[in-house]
């Protein structure tokens, strides 16, 4: 009897030789379980066939064909070769003389593969060519008259897999069939407990309908079940993390906020009741001798800086160290100066910490007035801090993590690591779809500022075309002779063969061009960071009017003055990620004006950006990113540290993220249960 632990060399009734199990080595096929695992891609109904195209087809067809003709073609120009199969329906006579030709390019080895006479399924969709209907590099898969194998692979709905080199569909096909076939219908569920299984499914009931569905119906349920589990085996990981931290031990980490009051009365703006509330969440966290990993969402300008702030002030107060790690130099000395601005008066040391790791060397260290100095300090950096060698000498009481998805987990748990289990509060003006944020943030506390600042200025968001500059030009010159700047905003640092997108290069000597009466900064990630930080100089300054920049300024760049922000092939960008972008302007009291520049050939972009000129709620905003992209686009397991999601598409579920979520805090309090009867139990 077959189990999920089997090894695919000893699964007996399918022969696999060298070539095949290097092949799915490759593929980390090792296993029964690891071939169940490996789901098809896409799935061909082979119990009825599209009807033989007469033209072209708006999607790919799936066709019964036998091969009546082949031959091999030259063209001009080296390497200029093809392999050509003329196919026509197979069975029944071919009434209207239907054929489509079948073509290869530069593929000799298919020449070798296919002949006259052959019977073949192929996928594919058809097209001119000439007066000729063709198909360019189809899927095929060669008919034989094996009718042992055969229902494997004709008269059914028929599994398609991803496969490497050495790995061909039809074995691997077969494989499939035969261990499923020996599969046993008692296969225990690794993560479900009775009665939690969508459609009364069963594990292997939810295994053979993902593999071989009796109908495309079937497909959907036994999907849902295999999502639940996996997202019942993530969650059960952060429920796991979540309790090991909070069981491992703290301390109290609070002052007693005379420190945050001083602050607050040396502000010239109240803040908002968000940031409040937050503090106030923060403040009883500080207080707890269990550590605190607490998640701060915040839409752009939402205030995020001041909530650190406070909660900075109140370890520091109470003689701790904090330290605040953010993800590019211009964030982290940004955050220096305004720290620094804030934190001088009240005594309280501010360092920054910074370096270029690949060059070999740090930047110096800098502090601010120590005349007076609280009892403990702060320490703002890059990644540079995790290499620190000075380290903490009152110890590490809070860790900061601004912009956390820039992060991976082994540079977040560094920092961390260099304290006695700090608190933890890790910052995102990314905001999270709801769904999201239970998935892979189920182990964190979760404060949201859903509040911004009185006296931000409108932002007025629209779509052009790139073939508009010279209007785009003409209005970014007005806003310049008001005495406002701007940002024009490019994808890529320098030209690229591959990609058709202007770049930052390129078109600053452009820019310099049209507007010979402004002074222009350029600013990218090769620049080293002096240098990024001198053209920030200037720009924050008011010397150069306008920055223009690749995507570097995402996060962390504050000017007040900067309200016109032009961001060219647009298309190529998720909403979040422009979204970010447009957060740049709007944080002074002038309107500001936003310009998407899509391409005159991604016209159908308009219709995908359309929420940005709707709305500025982030949060609605990375809903549609969400839905248009998916959770691998929008949020990448890898920096979670969890891993890849096979069913990911099913995180807009929310139901199906809470019910995995209730699954697995069952199963810890059941362990937890289990584990107090052990230790009560005599010896």
């Amino acid at each position: 009897m077959l189990t999920l632990d089997t090894p695919l060399n000893e699964v007996g009734s399918v022969r696999i030789d060298k070539k095949m199990r290097d092949g799915m080595g490759k593929m980390g096929l090792h296993s029964v379980g690891d071939l169940l695992q490996h789901y098809p891609r896409r799935y061909e109904d082979r119990r009825h066939f599209d009807t033989f195209p007469e033209g072209p087809t708006e999607h790919p067809v799936c066709l019964h064909i036998e091969v009546v003709d082949c031959s091999s073609r030259f063209g001009k120009g080296r390497g200029r070769r093809w392999f050509e199969a003329i196919v026509e329906p197979k069975g029944g006579a071919n009434v209207l003389g239907n054929r489509i030709v079948l073509r290869w390019f530069n593929l000799a080895y298919i020449q070798k593969i296919i002949t006259v006479g052959h019977e073949m399924v192929l996928f594919g969709q058809p097209k001119w060519s000439g007066r000729r209907l063709v198909i360019d590099h189809p899927d095929f898969e060669i008919v034989d008259g094996d009718t042992s194998a055969s229902e494997a692979h004709m008269g059914r709905i028929v599994p398609i897999y991803p496969l490497v080199s050495g790995v061909s569909q039809k074995p691997l096909r077969t494989l499939a069939y035969r261990v499923l076939s020996d599969l046993p219908d008692d296969l225990p569920p690794e993560w479900l407990p009775p009665g939690a299984c969508p459609g009364g499914l069963s594990k292997a009931r939810a295994i053979r309908g993902i593999h071989y569905p009796d109908s495309m119906e079937d497909l959907e349920p036994a999907r849902r079940y295999l999502a639940l589990e996996e997202f019942a085996r993530l969650q059960l990981v952060l429920q796991k993390r979540r309790s090991q931290h909070r069981e491992s031990g703290g301390a109290v980490h609070a002052g007693h906020g005379n420190l945050w009051q001083e602050l607050q009365d040396q502000l010239p703006f109240e803040p908002t009741g968000a940031q409040c509330r937050t503090i106030e969440e923060i403040r009883t966290d500080l207080s707890a001798r269990e550590p605190m990993v607490r998640l701060l969402q915040g839409d752009v300008g939402a205030g995020k800086t001041l909530v650190a702030a406070a909660a900075v002030s109140l370890v520091v107060e109470a003689g701790f160290d904090a330290a605040l790690m953010a993800p590019t130099q211009i964030l982290a000395e940004q955050h220096f100066q305004t720290f620094q601005s804030w934190f001088e008066p009240l005594g309280i040391e501010v360092k920054l910490k910074t370096g270029n790791r690949a060059a070999g060397g740090d930047l110096p260290l800098f502090s601010g007035n120590a005349g007076k100095m609280a009892k403990g300090s702060l320490t703002i950096g890059t990644h540079a801090l995790i290499h620190d060698k000075e380290g903490f000498a009152n110890g590490l009481g809070l860790a900061v993590i601004d912009e956390q998805h820039k992060f991976g987990v082994a540079q977040r748990q560094s920092l961390i690591e260099r304290g006695d289990t700090p608190d933890v509060l890790v910052m995102t003006a990314t905001p999270i779809p709801r769904t999201l944020a239970l998935a892979f943030y189920g182990d964190l506390d979760v404060s949201i500022l859903d509040e911004l600042p009185p006296g931000r200025g409108r932002i007025i968001t629209g779509i052009r075309l790139t073939s508009q500059t010279e209007q785009a030009t003409g209005f970014l010159r007005d806003q310049l002779r008001e005495g406002r700047q701007a940002y024009v905003v490019y994808p890529l640092i320098e030209e690229s063969e591959k990609l058709k997108a202007n770049a930052a290069t390129v078109e600053f000597e452009a820019w310099k061009k049209r507007l010979p009466e402004a002074k222009l900064v350029l600013l990218h990630g090769k620049m080293t960071p002096e240098e990024k930080e001198s053209v920030m100089g200037e720009f924050r300054s008011g010397q150069a009017q306008v920055l223009v920049s690749t995507t570097v300024i995402e996060v962390g760049v504050d000017v007040p003055n900067a309200n016109v922000m032009l961001i060219y092939n647009a298309e190529r960008f998720g909403l979040a990620q422009i979204h970010q972008l447009r957060g740049r302007i709007g944080r002074g009291r002038h309107k500001s004006f936003c310009v998407l520049m899509i391409d005159p050939d991604a016209a159908e972009a308009r219709e995908r950006l359309r929420v940005l000129e709707e709305t500025r709620d982030g949060f609605r905003i990375a809903d549609e990113d969400l839905r248009q992209r998916g959770p691998g686009e929008v949020l990448g397991t890898q920096q979670s540290g969890l891993p890849d999601l096979k069913f990911g598409d099913f995180l807009g579920d929310t139901k199906l993220v809470e019910q995995a979520k209730e699954i697995a805090e069952r199963i810890l309090e059941s362990d937890r249960e289990g584990e107090e009867t052990h230790r009560g139990s005599p010896a």
